[in-house]
C-alpha cells in the first residue's frame, strides 16, 4: 500500500483518518482495509486518543466501495483465493467498526456506497455533508449489498431496507438522516471547524449538536407510504406485481412506480433474489451472523457469472448492456439462492 493511500494522523484527543484516492473515487483496497483495522486497534488502546474522525480527499465521493476492478482482474485470472482475501480483511473491519469502544464519527461529503458504507455507517455518528448521497447499487453489477447491509437494511424505517437493496437508489442527505443511516446534517462549508471542534475535549456529541442543521425534506421519504405498501411482498415478483397494479392505476405514483419497475429491470435476477433475501433474514441476525451469511454469498458468487458479466457491463466495456445468466426472475430457484446461504465448513469467515 502506498503510505498516501490512507492517511493517519493525530491532532489533539482526535485520531484522524483520512481516504485519500480521490482519483479512484476512494475505492477502498485490501491494504487500506487491513491498516485501518490495525490503526483502530492500536487507537483503542490509547488512552490520549478519546475519539476517531474518518473523512475522505476530494468533493465527488466519500468511497463508491471496494477496488472492484482489482477484485475483477483477479477473479478473471481464476485467483479466487486472492479475491476471497479482501472480504476477510474488509468485514471483520466492519465487525470492529460496529463494535468500536470510542465514538467513531464518519464525516460524508459526496458519494458513499458499498464499501465506502463499510467504513462510516456502522460507527457511532455519521453526518452528512451537501454533497452527501448514499447507494448500496450492488445488484446493478451482479453482486450483492454487504459490508454489514444485510444488518442495517432490514433495520431501516418500514420498507426502505428493501427499496434500497432492489433499486440501488440514492438517498439524499435529507432522507439518510429521516431514515436514521446519517445523524446529523452539517453543511460541507462547516466541516473544517466541524473536524478542528472535535480534536478537542469537548464530547463529540456536544460538538455535533452546536453544528448540526436541519436536514428539510426528501424525496424518498415523500414516498415511505408507497414504498412501505408496494415492496412489503414475500418475493421479488410480489414486490414488482404491486408496482405493475401501482404503474396501471390513476394514483400520483404511477409514473415512478413504471419508472421503478424499469430500473429493477436492468438488475441481476439472481442478485435481487439474494438481496430480499438478505433483507428480509437479517432482521432476525445479530451483526456477526450477518457478515457470516455475507462471506458465504460472497465465496458463491465470485465463482459465478453474474458479478463478472455486471462489472464488464457497467466499468469495463460501458455499454451498460449485461446479459445475466439466468436471465429470468422466473428461471432463478430457490434452492438456487439458498445455496447461497449455505455454511462453508473449513472455509467460514472467522470473526474476534
Amino acid at each position: 500500500m502506498a503510505e498516501t493511500e490512507i492517511i493517519f494522523e493525530r491532532r489533539g484527543a482526535a485520531g484522524l483518518v483520512t481516504l485519500n484516492r480521490p482519483a479512484a473515487l476512494n475505492a477502498v483496497t485490501d491494504a487500506m482495509a487491513v491498516g485501518l483495522h490495525a490503526q483502530l486497534d492500536d487507537w483503542a488502546d490509547d488512552p490520549a486518543i478519546t475519539r476517531v474522525v474518518i473523512t475522505a480527499a476530494g468533493e465527488r465521493a466519500f468511497s463508491v466501495g471496494g477496488d472492484i476492478r482489482a477484485l475483477y482482474d483477479l477473479g478473471k485470472a481464476g485467483k479466487h483465493d486472492e479475491m476471497l482475501q479482501f472480504w476477510r480483511d474488509e468485514y471483520p473491519l466492519n465487525v470492529a467498526i460496529k463494535n468500536y469502544r470510542k465514538p467513531y464519527v464518519a464525516l460524508i461529503d459526496g458519494m458513499v456506497m458499498g464499501g465506502g458504507v463499510g467504513v462510516s455507517v456502522h460507527g457511532s455518528h455519521c453526518v452528512a455533508g451537501d454533497r452527501f448521497q448514499f447507494a448500496m447499487p450492488e445488484v446493478g453489477i451482479g453482486f450483492f449489498p454487504d459490508v454489514g447491509a444485510t444488518w442495517f437494511l432490514p433495520r431501516l424505517p418500514g420498507e426502505l431496507g428493501a427499496y434500497c437493496a432492489l433499486t440501488g437508489e440514492r438517498f439524499s442527505a435529507a432522507d439518510a438522516l429521516a431514515a436514521g443511516i446519517a445523524t446529523h446534517r452539517v453543511p460541507s462549508a462547516h466541516f473544517p471547524a466541524l473536524i478542528d471542534g472535535l480534536t478537542g475535549t469537548v464530547s463529540v456529541d456536544a460538538v455535533l449538536a452546536a453544528f448540526a442543521e436541519p436536514a428539510g425534506d426528501g424525496p424518498i421519504m415523500a414516498r415511505r407510504a408507497t414504498i412501505d405498501r408496494l415492496f412489503v411482498g414475500a418475493s421479488v415478483e410480489d414486490i414488482l406485481a404491486a408496482l405493475e397494479r401501482e404503474a396501471k392505476s390513476d394514483s400520483v405514483d404511477a409514473e415512478w412506480a413504471a419508472k421503478t419497475i424499469a430500473t429493477m429491470r436492468t438488475k441481476s435476477p439472481l442478485s435481487l433474489k439474494i438481496a430480499l433475501a438478505q433483507v428480509r433474514r437479517g432482521k432476525e441476525w445479530d451483526f456477526e451472523t450477518c457478515m457470516r451469511a455475507e462471506f458465504r454469498i460472497v465465496s458463491r458468487v465470485i465463482k459465478a457469472h453474474d458479478f463478472y458479466e455486471g462489472v464488464r457491463a457497467v466499468i469495463v466495456d460501458k455499454d451498460n448492456a449485461p446479459r445475466w445468466q439466468p436471465a429470468t426472475l422466473a428461471a432463478v430457484s430457490e434452492a438456487d439462492v439458498e445455496r447461497h446461504f449455505a455454511p462453508l465448513g473449513a472455509g467460514e469467515l472467522v470473526l474476534p
